[in-house]
């Protein structure tokens, strides 16, 4: 257990702070104005459209976990494997932004909520649980 938490037990499992979720967002518009514009060069990114939903910052912001997602949603893999590929110049580019002592290390994950949200819609459109939730 970490000093901070001994001292505020009322933060435990209550979430990122207000710290984590300004410094994701700020990588988070930082990635994706990079990407928009083309400033890492790398032929598998060059024609690919990358929406980045999320990032996680770790409490002690030294990791950072970008969800994303290609448009349309195919070439996933070709996608995880070029950011990864250029995940040092894309640190650069979001060190430039930040005034951290140090840039987080960057990692790439698929952003699956569009998936959970078309699972739920269908999940509440089918007629055995529409008929759960009707008869309540």
């Amino acid at each position: 257990m970490c000093a901070n938490m001994a001292r505020h037990p009322d933060t435990q499992g209550s979430g990122p702070s207000q710290r984590q979720l300004r410094v994701g967002e700020l990588i988070r518009r930082t990635l994706s104005e990079v990407l928009q514009r083309g400033d890492v060069h790398d032929p598998d990114l060059a024609g690919m459209s990358i929406t980045v939903g999320e990032v996680r910052v770790s409490p002690d912001l030294k990791v950072a976990t970008a969800f994303v997602l290609p448009l349309g949603g195919g070439n996933r893999d070709v996608a995880l494997k070029a950011l990864a590929r250029n995940k040092h110049e894309l640190r650069r580019h979001v060190a430039a932004g930040l005034t951290l002592k140090f840039a987080p290390d960057l990692r790439f994950r698929i952003d699956d909520t569009f998936d959970r949200l078309d699972d739920t819609r269908r999940l509440f459109s089918d007629a055995r649980v529409r008929r759960d939730i009707d008869g309540e």
